[in-house]
């Protein structure tokens, strides 16, 4: 059944080379291989893939497409933040950040932008809400 499935999220990029430099170099993930329609296919380190999949320009996710997992938060950032990963930081009713840190129930997260507009995260479980 599903429930032992490998996971695929497919991303739009406008540029798919620019984009796999940036999942590489940048976030450190590993190529995995190639499609027949250009897309690049990237490991996650735990069985998952993200496929980057070359769409026109303009289309990207508005809302986060993916969200990574991590044990600490602070340090994933500053290690992002040291290879030129650009966090948001929010300041409204719906939601706030502190040092790029929203505090959502029983997590942590943090949002930046890959190289294509596609909004991604950065969560901590920090235990029940």
């Amino acid at each position: 059944m599903l429930t032992g499935s490998t996971i695929t999220t497919l991303l739009p990029v406008s540029d798919v080379d620019r984009a796999a430099r940036f999942y590489t170099e940048t976030l450190g993930l590993k190529l995995n291989g190639t499609g027949d329609d250009g897309s690049v296919f990237l490991s996650t380190g735990r069985g998952d893939l993200i496929g980057l999949r070359p769409m026109p320009e303009g289309s990207r996710s508005e809302r986060t497409a993916l969200s990574f997992e991590v044990d600490d938060l602070e340090a994933e950032i500053k290690e992002l933040e040291s290879r030129g990963v650009t966090f948001a930081d929010f300041d409204s009713d719906d939601l706030r950040t502190v040092h790029h840190i929203a505090h959502l129930g029983n997590e942590r997260a943090s949002w930046f932008h890959d190289s294509e507009g596609n909004v991604l995260c950065l969560h901590e479980v920090t235990g029940r809400a």
